[in-house]
């Protein structure tokens, strides 16, 4: 597993509450994914690699946790990294609020196919000084594999044995 990270001052730190988050978004949202998407490739060698996928947003603590969410939570952003990866899944997520030192943690499933149970994974760091308190770190994580000595079997095989029709 893998995941890269951008720490940056929080646009709206200081400003209150500010109703339209919007023009930040559409404004940083994109360039963090033309960021942090080939630098993931990079380090885990091609697209093709990654296999399962995550994101992360953590806003210091005189950010609100909607200051972390409104850059990972935006096709801007997650479509980067989907459409470089060849996913199709949605992006698991973690938001949070919390001091420098914070552990950041990634979940992950499976780019293509949600219901395989050996690609929940999640990756956790911290940066030890970040995020500080204006300040906004948002990751992103891929691994190339599953679970090693995965036995849980997959939602599908419960599905079947509990009589649900997959939809």
């Amino acid at each position: 597993m893998v995941s890269v990270a951008a720490v940056f001052k929080n646009p709206w730190n200081g400003k209150g509450f500010v109703e339209d988050l919007k023009p930040v978004i559409l404004d940083l949202a994109p360039k963090l994914g033309d960021i942090l998407v080939p630098e993931l490739i990079k380090e885990i060698g091609s697209p093709e690699k990654i296999l399962a996928y995550g994101k992360a947003g953590t806003v210091g603590l005189n950010g609100e946790i909607e200051h972390a969410s409104a850059f990972i939570h935006t096709l801007r952003f997650g479509n980067k990294f989907r459409d470089a990866v060849g996913g199709t899944s949605y992006l698991s997520f973690t938001n949070t609020r919390g001091p420098a030192g914070s552990k950041i943690s990634i979940p992950m499933m499976h780019k293509t196919d949600s219901g395989l149970r050996p690609y929940y994974l999640t990756h956790e760091f911290t940066i030890h000084d970040a995020p500080f308190d204006d300040e906004v770190v948002i990751a992103i994580g891929g691994a190339s594999s599953g679970r090693a000595h995965a036995r849980t079997g997959d939602r599908y095989q419960d599905m079947k044995e509990m009589g649900i029709e997959p939809k």
